[in-house]
C-alpha cells in the first residue's frame, strides 16, 4: 500500500562542494520555502561501501557507459588504456571519491510529490546546462567537459532521488528508521487541509 501523497519522501544529499562552499543554508532555504518538510537530517562522512550501494549500477550500465567513453576517446584520438567495463566503472569510482572527500549533509524531505518538486528545484545534472533559477544553475559553474578533462566527478552540489521507489531504497542506506521523525508543521493545515477552517476568529 502506497503512502498518502503528502507523505512522499525523497533523499537529498548536499555534497562536499556544497559544504565547503558554505551553501548548506542557502540550499536548505530554497527547499524549505516550498512547504516541504525536513524529517531527517544527518551530517556525516560517507563510506565507500555506502556510496557503491547508493549508486547501485549493474554490469549492463557499466558496459553501456564504457562503450560511450571508448567511442568518445576514439573520436578524440585518445589511447584506449582500459577495458570497456573499467571505463564505465570509473564514472562511479570518481563519484565515490568525491562523496567520501569530506562531510556531506543528508536529508529526508517529505511532502506532496517531494521527489518531483526537489528535482525541479535542483535542476539538470550538469550545472552549465541547468536552468536559471535552479540550485545547480545558479550556484555553480562546473561542466561535464571540465570534469572529463580533469578526470573527476562533476561538482554539482547536490544529489536528489530520481523516483519515489529510488528514494525509498536510498533513504534506507543513509538513515535508520528511528532517525526519521514524524511530526506536524502548522503550515501543513494551509497546504493540505481540504477546508481552511479556523482562520477567522
Amino acid at each position: 500500500m502506497h503512502a498518502h501523497p503528502k507523505k512522499e519522501r525523497t533523499l537529498v544529499i548536499l555534497k562536499p562542494d556544497a559544504v565547503q562552499r558554505s551553501l548548506m543554508g542557502e540550499i536548505m532555504r530554497r527547499l524549505e520555502r516550498t512547504g516541504l518538510k525536513f524529517v531527517g537530517i544527518k551530517f556525516t562522512v560517507p563510506t565507500e561501501d555506502q556510496c557503491w550501494k547508493h549508486y547501485a549500477k549493474d554490469d549492463a550500465w557499466f558496459l553501456a557507459k564504457g562503450v560511450r567513453i571508448v567511442e568518445d576517446r576514439k573520436a578524440q584520438g585518445l589511447p584506449l588504456e582500459k577495458e570497456v567495463m573499467d571505463y564505465g566503472k570509473d564514472i562511479i569510482l570518481s563519484n565515490v571519491k568525491f562523496f567520501t572527500a569530506g562531510p556531506v549533509l543528508a536529508m529526508v524531505i517529505e511532502g506532496n510529490q517531494s521527489v518531483a518538486i526537489v528535482k525541479k528545484l535542483v535542476g539538470g545534472t550538469e550545472p552549465t546546462t541547468s536552468d536559471v533559477g535552479t540550485i545547480r544553475g545558479d550556484l555553480t559553474v562546473d561542466s561535464y567537459a571540465l570534469s572529463s578533462i580533469d578526470n573527476r566527478a562533476v561538482r554539482n552540489l547536490i544529489h536528489c532521488s530520481d523516483s519515489p521507489e529510488e528514494a525509498e531504497r536510498e533513504i534506507a542506506l543513509w538513515f535508520d528508521k528511528q532517525e526519521i521523525i514524524g511530526y506536524r508543521l502548522l503550515q501543513e493545515q494551509v497546504l493540505y487541509d481540504v477546508n481552511l477552517d479556523g482562520i477567522f476568529e
